[in-house]
C-alpha cells in the first residue's frame, strides 16, 4: 500500500505516534488509509451539508474495509460572489483546489480518495486533482437543492432573484414580489436547482465514469443521496483492490462521452473551460472543435433551467442521467465500452435505465433542436474561439446584427443596463474580463439575468471575453479568445462598430476592412493589469492561458 510510507516498519514509530494521538488503533492503520476530501463549508447552499454527505462516504469506507480520514478542500458560492470584485476569485481556485489536494494526499500517502463537493469550481478541481495524481478516487456530490415556489410559480435563484433584480428595476414587479423572491429561490441545502454549471459539472462526472449513477441529479434532501455516499465509500475499497485509477476511466472516448450528454442536456458553458482541464491533467487530446464538432450531431433533449421550466428534481424523476446516456447509446453516440468505477463498462451501469417522463427528456425524433446545447463560434472577432449555449437562445436571436456598445468592465456594462441605456438591437461588449485580463474570467450572471429580467434577451446580445453563469441565456457568447488583454480583436472594438452573430453557420465577426483592422492594432497600448502585485490573481493572472484551452496554467 502507498501508505505503508508513512506507517509500516520500525522507522515508522514516530509517525504511528502522532495517529496514536488522534485516536486511530493499531488496527486501524493496517487498513488502507482513504483521504475524505470533503469541501463542506458555512458559506455556500451546496456545501453547507457536506458533512454528512462526508460522514456517509466514510461509513461505507470502514464497512468495506478501509480506514477514512478527514481534510478539507476550499470553495466560494459563485452566487455570492457574482457581480462585484469578489467573482475574480472562484475560477482561480479551481487550480487552487487542485494543488492542495494534491500536496496534502501526496504528502500523507493515501492508497485512494473519496472527493466530496459540489458546486462550480470545486468539481473540475478536484477531478483535475484525481486526474493529475491518478491514485484510486472517486468523486460524490452533496446534490442539487430542491427548486423554490412564490406565487404558485416554480423557481430557482436564476429564474427567481437574479431576473427579479432587471423586473423591479424596469417596474414589471413590486419591491415586496422582489423580496418574495429572494426569500423562496433557494429553499434547501444544494446546488442551484436549475442546469447551471455545478450541476451540468456533476452529472458529467457520471459520465467521465469518476462518479455512481444518480450524482448529478438525486435531491440533496434526499434520502438516496447518502445511500449514494455510503455506496461510494464502499466503492473506493472495490477500485483500490481492483488497482482501477482515474485515467483507467478518463479516456478521450470518456471525455467525447460525456460532451455527448453535455450537448443533449444544454449544460453549462463552463464545461469548455472545465472539461478541457481535467483533460490536460489526464493528458487526454480535447479541443473547442470536439464540442462544436459533436454538438452538430447530437439533439438537444432536454429544456432545463436557465432555457426551461425542468430542474433538476424533474431530471431526476424521469430517469436522470442514465436514461440520456443509455438514449445516445442505443443511437450509437455514445461509446458503451468506457470502463467505469463501479467496475463495470458503461453499458452495463446504464443497462436497465429509460426514460420515465417524455415531457422531461424528450425522444431522439422531436428534440428541442436538433443541434447540441453549446455552439463554437469563430471568425475575425474570436479567430481562437467562442462559446455560445444556443439551447438557451430564442429562435428570433439565432442571427443578429447591431451597434457595439463599448465597456471595459462588468461593473460599467451592469450600470448602463440597469440605467436603461441599452436599447433593442444593441450589442453589449464586455471586456477585459477574460483569464489574464480580469484577472480570473468572472462570470457575467448579473448583466444577462439584467437584460431577460428587462425583456431585452429576445432584441440584446452581449459578447465577452470573460464567461458565463450556467444559469444565463440569451444571445451570451463568451469566452472570446484571444481575449483583450492579449490583443485580442475585441480590444479594438469602438463604439458603434457593428457586430455580426450567426449561430447556425458559427459566425462572429466585426463588420471592418483588414486595413482598418491593422491600423487600430498598432494604435493599441495593452492597459496595466488589475491584480495588485503580490497577491494570488498577480501571480495567477502570470500563469493563466486562454480559455480556449481551459485557461489552465502554462506547462
Amino acid at each position: 500500500m502507498r501508505s505503508d510510507e508513512v506507517k509500516k516498519g520500525d522507522a515508522r514509530a514516530p509517525h504511528r505516534s502522532l495517529m496514536y494521538a488522534m485516536g486511530y488503533t493499531k488496527e486501524e492503520l493496517e487498513r488502507p488509509l482513504i483521504a475524505i476530501v470533503n469541501a463542506q463549508n458555512e458559506i455556500i447552499p451546496g456545501h453547507f451539508h457536506l458533512d454528512e454527505i462526508a460522514e456517509a462516504a466514510k461509513k461505507g469506507v470502514y464497512a468495506a474495509g478501509g480506514t477514512p480520514m478527514e481534510f478539507p478542500a476550499i470553495g466560494i458560492c459563485d452566487g455570492i460572489a457574482m457581480n462585484h470584485s469578489g467573482m475574480k476569485y472562484p475560477l482561480s481556485t479551481r487550480e487552487l483546489i487542485a494543488d492542495s489536494i494534491e500536496a496534502v494526499t501526496m504528502g500523507q500517502k493515501f492508497d485512494g480518495m473519496v472527493l466530496v463537493g459540489n458546486c462550480d469550481k470545486i468539481v473540475p478541481g478536484m477531478l483535475m486533482a484525481a486526474a493529475r495524481m491518478n491514485i484510486p478516487a472517486i468523486y460524490i456530490s452533496g446534490g442539487p437543492m430542491l427548486p423554490g415556489n412564490s406565487g404558485g410559480k416554480k423557481i430557482d435563484l436564476v429564474s427567481g432573484a437574479f431576473e427579479a433584480v432587471g423586473s423591479y428595476k424596469e417596474g414589471n414587479i413590486t419591491e415586496d414580489e422582489l423580496h418574495q423572491a429572494e426569500l423562496h429561490s433557494c429553499p434547501t441545502c444544494g446546488s442551484c436547482a436549475g442546469l447551471f454549471t455545478a450541476n451540468t459539472m456533476n452529472s458529467l462526472a457520471e459520465v467521465l465514469g469518476i462518479a455512481l449513477p444518480g450524482n448529478g441529479t438525486i435531491p440533496a434532501p434526499y434520502g438516496r443521496r447518502k445511500q449514494l455516499a455510503k455506496y461510494a465509500g464502499m466503492q473506493i475499497m472495490e477500485a483500490l483492490r481492483n488497482d482501477l485509477k482515474p485515467r483507467d476511466l478518463m479516456t478521450k472516448e470518456a471525455f467525447r462521452n460525456a460532451i455527448t450528454v453535455d450537448m443533449a442536456i444544454g449544460g453549462s458553458t463552463n464545461t469548455a473551460l472545465h472539461l478541457l482541464a481535467i483533460a490536460n491533467e489526464a493528458e487526454v487530446e480535447i479541443t473547442l472543435d470536439d464540442f462544436d464538432e459533436i454538438s452538430r450531431t447530437v439533439s438537444n433533449i432536454t429544456k432545463l433551467s436557465p432555457a426551461g421550466f425542468h430542474t433538476m428534481d424533474d431530471l431526476d424523476r424521469a430517469g436522470g442521467i442514465s436514461a440520456v446516456t443509455k438514449m445516445l447509446l442505443d443511437d450509437g453516440k455514445i461509446d458503451g465500452s468506457c470502463m467505469t468505477i463501479s467496475g463495470k463498462p458503461m453499458s452495463e451501469v446504464v443497462e436497465n435505465a429509460y426514460v420515465k417522463d417524455t415531457s422531461v427528456i424528450r425522444p431522439l425524433d422531436s428534440p428541442y433542436k436538433k443541434e447540441g446545447g453549446i455552439a463554437v463560434l469563430r471568425g475575425n472577432l474570436a479567430p481562437d474561439g467562442s462559446v455560445v449555449k444556443q439551447s438557451a437562445v430564442e429562435p428570433e436571436m439565432m442571427k443578429h446584427s447591431g451597434p457595439a456598445r463599448i465597456y471595459n468592465s462588468e461593473e460599467e456594462a451592469y450600470a448602463a443596463i440597469l440605467g436603461k441605456d441599452i436599447k433593442p438591437g444593441d450589442v453589449v461588449v464586455i471586456r477585459y474580463e477574460g483569464p489574464k485580463g480580469g484577472p480570473g474570467m468572472r462570470e457575467m450572471l448579473s448583466p444577462t439575468a439584467a437584460i431577460a429580467g428587462m425583456g431585452l434577451e429576445k432584441s440584446v446580445a452581449l459578447i465577452t471575453d470573460g464567461r458565463f453563469s450556467g444559469g444565463t441565456r440569451g444571445p451570451c457568447i463568451g469566452h472570446v479568445s484571444p481575449e483583450a488583454m492579449e490583443g485580442g480583436m475585441i480590444a479594438l472594438l469602438e463604439e458603434g462598430d457593428t457586430i455580426n452573430i450567426d449561430i447556425p453557420n458559427r459566425l462572429l465577426e466585426v463588420a471592418l476592412s483588414e486595413d482598418v483592422i491593422e491600423k487600430r492594432r498598432k494604435e493599441w497600448v495593452k492597459p496595466p493589469t488589475k491584480a495588485k502585485p503580490g497577491t494570488y490573481l498577480s501571480r495567477y493572472s502570470k500563469l493563466v492561458t486562454s480559455a480556449s484551452t481551459g485557461a489552465v496554467f502554462e506547462r
